[in-house]
């Protein structure tokens, strides 16, 4: 899910992040730069963020250094870990989702761990069972968003659901993300093709063609740059009262606003949303796999599962770790998200993509 993905307007990307904490070398591992100190490299998508405390709680109880290399957004640094397979960036990856699972597994991106704490994972978040190449960490919605100030100078009564999206009151007012080369563009597809099936889902494409819809590339230019409702837009004076986001991006725009509204300036088609999961595991020729073991381990503590929230605007996997207030009022998961089988997802993934592209885009 690369949901900022999940909020790039609030948080800059960091590129090459280290942090670091007192650890002793035992000879495993890459050497850190004091002197032999052990680290453990994760690699992901940009929207990776962590308290700085949890980090060193993480460092102090494995006696890792952590490095972190953040490597575009997650289609992209999908792509990247297969071609480098071979010779890893690093000793985890985080950050593949439900929609892309099959590729990364296809490509023998990871090696078989089962985590510490796996069983208190929720179970339909689980994945991969039978060879636990693949640790869940956390999970969120895609779904269409809405300005709501927009909507409540004209008097328009905002969409509520997919079939909503079509009808001539919201004809040229959303803005989706290519499915081809993003995350929450690809989840907006599946949520349709979840939704009225191998037969349905086209006809579908071609009636939100005619009313209108945009496409571009990426999330940040859609909702910063096109989406009237967020600050981003309000500021490049964007004209999409719709766009497809997450469920998590509303409390984004009250906890990280200032001053702070009483109630979010953004508001959720809960009848749109797709179902997004994200994994982590340990890659295939890790220069240092007991120090990735451990991490993934550390991914499922109560610890790290609680801080996620506020960080990446995601939900835990772990069952009984708790959301932060502001979060879960203003951002709650959808009742009844559309959701759809990996296997079902790896079978016709790239076909519906190309269908999508010449449906849509020619």
């Amino acid at each position: 899910m690369n949901t900022t993905k999940k909020v790039t307007i609030l948080a800059a990307g960091l590129g090459l992040l280290t942090l670091s904490a007192c650890g002793s070398s035992d000879g495993g591992g890459d050497g850190g730069s004091g002197g032999g100190q052990k680290t453990v490299t994760l690699v992901s998508h940009n929207s990776w963020a962590v308290s700085e405390d949890v980090v060193a709680a993480f460092e102090k109880e494995s006696g890792y250094e952590l490095k972190v290399l953040k490597d575009g957004d997650a289609g992209s640094a999908v792509n990247k870990a297969i071609l480098t397979k071979d010779n890893p960036q690093g000793d985890v990856f985080f950050g593949v989702d439900n929609t892309l699972l099959s590729r990364a597994l296809a490509n023998g991106l990871f090696q078989p761990y089962e985590a510490e704490g796996l069983d208190l994972v929720l179970p339909e978040y689980r994945a991969d069972e039978g060879e636990h190449r693949v640790t869940p960490v956390d999970t969120g919605d895609v779904c269409v968003n809405y300005d709501k100030e927009w909507f409540g100078e004209r008097g328009i009564t905002p969409p509520k659901t997919f079939d909503d999206l079509v009808e001539p009151e919201y004809k040229d007012l959303l803005v989706v993300e290519n499915a081809s080369t993003s995350s929450p563009g690809l989840g907006f597809l599946l949520g349709t093709t979840a939704k009225y099936g191998d037969e349905g889902w086209p006809e579908y494409w071609k009636k939100l063609r005619a009313n209108g819809v945009k496409v571009v590339d990426g999330w940040e230019q859609a909702y910063n740059e096109e989406f009237s409702g967020s600050a981003g837009g309000k500021q490049a004076k964007g004209d999409r009262p719709l766009v497809v986001s997450y469920a998590s991006s509303p409390p984004a725009e009250v906890i990280y606003a200032d001053p702070k509204p009483k109630t979010a300036p953004t508001g959720v088609a809960e009848g749109t949303c797709f179902r997004q999961v994200e994994y982590a595991g340990l890659l295939d020729n890790a220069k240092n796999p007991e120090g990735g073991k451990a991490l993934l381990d550390f991914l499922l503590t109560e610890e790290f599962q609680e801080d996620m929230p506020l960080n990446m605007f995601v939900y835990p996997v772990r069952e009984g770790a708790r959301v932060p207030g502001d979060f879960a009022r203003y951002g709650p998961q959808a009742e009844k998200p559309e959701t759809m089988d990996p296997a079902r997802i790896a079978d016709h993934r790239d076909q519906w993509v190309k269908s999508w592209t010449s449906l849509v885009l020619k």
